[in-house]
């Protein structure tokens, strides 16, 4: 039996199996996942378009959580769910730290923004592609774009994964709760990505982006980095890899780089700390 190096605490909304589903599969040997669930605040059949970083933070199911990871002995606790970041801003990591810490018992605790930030940074990545999750809106399209340019993307471009026609009379934003993300197959992320990034009436990403952690692209970065030879990052990738940098900072998860993306190949950049949005520079 493999002793245990790491043991990585994720917050989810209730009915998101897909960050612990990609994390386990990319954690290696003698790295354990731990989730605790939260209700999502999107009211039923809206749109969502944010949350204050202190309400989520404090939201009793959130708390018990947070509580629950804490007392487990969770060495790290990443907020899946970046939309909440991308609404708030840079300032939301902060604000969302410093009232989640006081209820997880010390342990660190960061947001999928917050190391999708640093993955961007340690990847030197500045034009990305966006492949944004179908359920997705313009209003998110919008607070992730600006999002990304305050913290140093130079400059992005999304395209949106089309789900199949049966899905026509569905609005986007009740996609996901309605099973989208059962049935997105990795080969067709592949395929919708390569087309974007080849179209010829834009310039050339320096990288692709998926930064929706109910969005299971997992499968789709290994082929993509080989055929396009450029760095692609999604959310629960940044998640696992930002929390193994900081709880087991002497384990070198390289072993599933092959596997799993260049990422994982990567030190955190200098400044990176946790629970903060440092800005993107060149690694």
């Amino acid at each position: 039996m493999v002793a245990l190096a790491a043991r990585l605490g994720i917050l989810v909304i209730h009915n998101d199996p897909v960050p612990e589903t990609e994390i386990w599969r990319m954690a290696p040997d003698g790295v354990s996942v731990h989730t605790a669930r939260f209700e999502c605040p999107r009211p039923a059949d809206t749109e969502y378009v944010g949350s204050p970083a202190g309400a989520l933070a404090n939201a009793p199911d959130v708390v018990r959580g947070l509580d629950q990871l804490g007392r487990l002995g969770a060495q790290s606790i990443a907020l899946c769910f970046g939309s909440s970041s991308f609404f708030g801003g840079p300032g939301f990591e902060a604000e969302f730290v410093a009232a989640a810490g006081a209820h997880a018992h010390g342990v660190p605790v960061y947001t999928a923004a917050t190391a999708i930030t640093a993955a961007l940074r340690a990847s030197g990545m500045r034009r990305p592609l966006l492949v944004m999750p179908p359920w997705f809106t313009e209003p998110t399209f919008r607070a992730t774009e600006k999002y990304l340019g305050e913290v140093g993307v130079e400059q992005s471009r999304q395209v949106q994964f089309a789900l199949g026609p049966e899905w026509d009379g569905i609005p986007r934003y009740n996609a996901f709760d309605e099973g989208a993300h059962w049935t997105v197959d990795p080969a067709e992320v592949h395929r919708q990505a390569v087309r974007a990034f080849h179209d010829p009436d834009f310039p050339r990403p320096d990288g692709i982006l998926v930064p929706g952690s109910g969005f299971p692209a997992h499968g789709a970065v290994v082929p993509l980095e080989r055929e396009l030879g450029v760095p692609v990052i999604t959310s629960n990738q940044s998640v696992l890899w930002y929390g193994l940098r900081h709880a087991a900072p002497g384990r070198a998860p390289e072993a599933g780089a092959g596997a799993h993306g260049s990422l994982f190949t990567r030190p955190l950049p200098p400044g990176t700390s946790s629970g903060t949005g440092s800005g993107i520079s060149s690694p």
